[in-house]
C-alpha cells in the first residue's frame, strides 16, 4: 500500500536543522487585528453558536498585497446580541500590520455569518464577497474604489436557511464564475438541540435535523444569477453540507464538486456537461467510511498530494471516525490513503474543519495544514481522550507519505484553540505561504510561515480572459531540473474559508525555472508555456498575452 502513493522525492529541507520555526504566531497587538468572534453561546446551545465562522485572505483593492476578511454571528431567531456585532474587512498596511476598514468598506453584514466566499463574478478585475449565513446570505459587490455594495437581491442569490461554505467556480465552461453554496440542516428556533445523558444540553450530533438540498447559481453575465440547482441535479441530494472544493477528478476539463456531509454520505459530483451533475460518491468510495458509515465531514480539499497527474480528495470528521486523503485511481473511484500515509493515527481523537493543501517549505511537494476543535464546549465532562479545544496539525509530504511535524514546527502547535476557518495566503509577498485560522467565540489566530523563503519559488497570479477571471480550474506545469510538478487551481476548499488566488511554485535549492506551462480553463483551453523566468518575486499572467509581468 506504501508504494502506491510513492514518487520521487525532493532533499528535505527539514533534514537540516532549520534555523526558526515553520510558523510563527502574530500577536494582534502587532497585527492590530483587534476583532474577536463571538458565537452567542446560550444555555439553550443552539447548534449555529458551535460551527463558525470562517475568514479570507484576499486582494480587495488590487495594491498586490493580501488583506483579511472575517466573518462574525449576529442578530437573528435564536440570538440578539447586547451590543452590534459586525464582520470585519482589514487592509494589509504592507509593513505586518493591518487596519479596520470595515465601515468605510460597508461589508459588516447584519446577520449570523457562518462562511465567506471570494471572487470576480462579473469580470471587472475586482474581488467580490459572498458571506453565507443561518438566515440569508449576502453578495458583496466591490466598487473598485474601496467600497463594496450589497447586491444579493438584484443578483437573486440570498439562499435563505442556514447555509455554510460556498465556492465559486466555472460548471459550464461559459467564463463566467457560477456559485454553488452548501446548505446544512433545516433549522430554526424551535428544533434546539439535544439533552445527553446527564441531563444537560449539549451541541448535539445533527443526526436529529433534516437534510437539505445545497444551491447551484448559474452566472448570466449581467449581474444577475439563476437558480439551477434542479435543472443541474444537485437539488435532488439532500445532505447536511459543510465543505465544498470545486475540482477535476476524472481529467475532462469538467470542475466537480466534492462536498462534504454531517451524518450523511458525502457528494461527489462529477459534471457531466450540458449543465448537469451526477452524484458518485457512493461508486467513487467517497460518501462513507470503509465500515459503510456515514461520517461527521467538515473540511475538505483537493490536490495532487502523489504527482500522478489526477487530484485527490481530503476530508476531515469528528474524532473516532479518521480522516480520509483520498487517493485517486484514475478511474473515478479512490482508495483512502489516510492510515498509510501516516495522517490517520494522528488525527484518531481529533475533529477537524479548516484545512488545506499547499507547499509550505517551497520544496515541490504539497503538505497539508489542519485547524482542530471539538463542536461540543462539555466533551471533557464524558471523554477523556477528546478535548473541547485542540492543537493544529501539520504534515509535511515527504513523497512517500506524509510526517506530522507539528511539534517541531512552532510554539503555536502546543496551543489549543476552537478552530473553524482556515484560510491561506502571502499576507507579506515573501513568498512563503501564510495561514489564517477563524476561532469560535475567540481572537483570529494569524501565523507567518518562517521556512518557505530557505527556498526558491515562484508566485503566479493567473487572469483569465476567455476563461473565468479567477482562472479556477488552470493547470499549472513546472520544471526545475530535476524537479517537474503539475498544480491545479481549485475552487474553494477549506470550511467557510476563502484563500489567496496566487499559487506559488515551490522548487527547494535549484537556481533556476526551466519553464511554466498554464492550460488554461474551457472555453479557452489555450496552453502556454513561459521559459526566462525570474526566481522569489511574484508575476502575473494574462491569458492570451503570451508573456508574463
Amino acid at each position: 500500500m506504501a508504494g502506491s502513493i510513492a514518487f520521487s522525492g525532493l532533499s528535505r529541507l527539514a533534514a537540516a536543522v532549520p534555523a526558526t520555526y515553520a510558523f510563527e504566531e502574530i500577536p494582534s497587538s502587532v497585527s492590530g487585528i483587534t476583532w474577536v468572534h463571538t458565537a452567542g453561546k446560550s444555555a439553550e446551545k443552539y447548534l449555529p453558536e458551535a460551527t463558525g465562522a470562517g475568514c479570507a485572505f484576499l486582494d480587495y483593492d488590487n495594491d498586490g498585497w493580501m488583506d483579511i476578511y472575517l466573518v462574525n454571528s449576529g442578530k437573528c431567531d435564536f440570538y440578539n446580541p447586547p451590543r452590534p456585532l459586525r464582520n470585519a474587512l482589514y487592509r494589509n498596511n504592507r509593513d505586518g500590520t493591518f487596519t479596520d476598514v470595515t465601515e468605510k468598506a460597508r461589508v459588516g453584514a447584519d446577520g449570523y455569518g457562518m462562511g465567506v466566499a471570494v471572487g470576480d463574478y462579473d469580470g471587472d478585475g475586482f474581488s467580490d464577497i459572498y458571506v453565507t449565513q443561518y438566515g440569508k446570505s449576502i453578495l458583496y459587490h466591490n466598487n473598485g474604489d474601496g467600497t463594496f455594495t450589497d447586491v444579493t437581491d438584484k443578483a437573486g442569490v440570498a439562499a435563505p436557511g442556514w447555509t455554510s461554505s460556498a465556492v465559486w467556480f466555472d460548471y459550464d465552461n461559459d467564463g463566467r464564475l457560477d456559485l454553488f453554496v452548501c446548505q446544512f440542516a433545516q433549522f430554526d428556533k424551535a428544533s434546539g438541540c439535544g439533552i445527553a445523558k446527564d441531563g444537560k444540553r449539549h451541541y448535539c450530533i445533527p443526526r436529529i435535523f433534516k437534510p437539505m438540498p445545497s444551491w447551484l447559481f448559474h452566472n448570466n453575465g449581467d449581474g444577475t444569477f439563476t437558480d439551477v440547482s434542479q435543472q443541474s441535479g444537485i437539488a435532488k441530494h439532500l445532505g447536511k453540507g459543510w465543505g465544498v472544493v470545486a475540482t477535476d477528478i476524472n481529467n475532462d476539463g469538467r470542475m466537480d464538486l466534492f462536498v462534504a456531509n454531517d451524518t450523511v454520505a458525502n457528494f461527489l459530483f462529477v459534471n457531466q456537461g450540458s449543465g448537469r451533475f451526477e452524484e458518485m460518491g457512493l461508486q467513487a468510495d467517497v460518501g462513507y467510511s470503509a465500515e459503510g458509515r456515514a461520517r461527521s465531514g467538515m473540511g475538505v480539499d483537493s490536490a495532487d498530494f502523489n504527482e500522478d497527474g489526477w487530484m485527490d480528495l481530503f476530508v476531515a470528521n469528528i474524532d473516532e471516525e479518521i480522516f480520509s486523503l483520498y487517493q485517486n485511481n484514475r478511474d473515478q473511484t479512490f482508495d483512502d490513503q489516510a492510515m498509510t500515509a501516516g495522517i490517520g493515527m494522528a488525527t484518531r481523537w481529533m475533529s477537524g474543519w479548516g484545512l488545506k493543501f499547499f507547499d509550505y517549505d517551497n520544496d515541490g511537494n504539497v503538505d497539508l495544514f489542519l485547524a482542530n476543535g471539538f463542536p461540543d464546549d462539555l466533551v471533557e465532562e464524558f471523554s477523556s481522550q477528546v478535548k473541547y479545544k485542540e492543537p493544529p496539525l501539520l504534515f509535511q509530504n515527504t513523497g512517500g507519505g506524509f510526517r506530522n511535524v507539528s511539534e517541531q514546527s512552532g510554539p503555536v502547535f502546543a496551543k489549543s484553540f476552537s478552530a473553524r476557518g482556515l484560510a491561506i495566503g502571502d499576507f507579506n509577498n515573501d513568498g512563503a505561504t501564510d495561514v489564517l485560522i477563524s476561532v469560535n467565540d475567540g481572537a483570529p489566530v494569524l501565523l507567518r510561515n518562517s521556512i518557505g523563503t530557505q527556498n526558491h519559488w515562484l508566485g503566479v497570479k493567473l487572469v483569465g480572459t476567455k476563461s473565468n477571471p479567477d482562472a479556477v480550474g488552470a493547470r499549472i506545469a513546472y520544471q526545475a531540473g530535476d524537479v517537474k510538478r503539475n498544480r491545479m487551481k481549485v475552487g474553494g476548499g477549506s470550511f467557510l474559508s476563502s484563500h489567496d488566488p496566487r499559487v506559488v511554485l515551490g522548487i527547494g535549492n535549484r537556481s533556476k525555472i526551466d519553464w511554466v506551462e498554464v492550460k488554461w480553463p474551457q472555453p479557452s483551453g489555450a496552453v502556454e508555456r513561459f521559459t526566462d523566468l525570474p526566481l522569489n518575486r511574484y508575476i502575473t499572467i494574462v491569458e492570451g498575452t503570451g508573456k508574463w509581468k
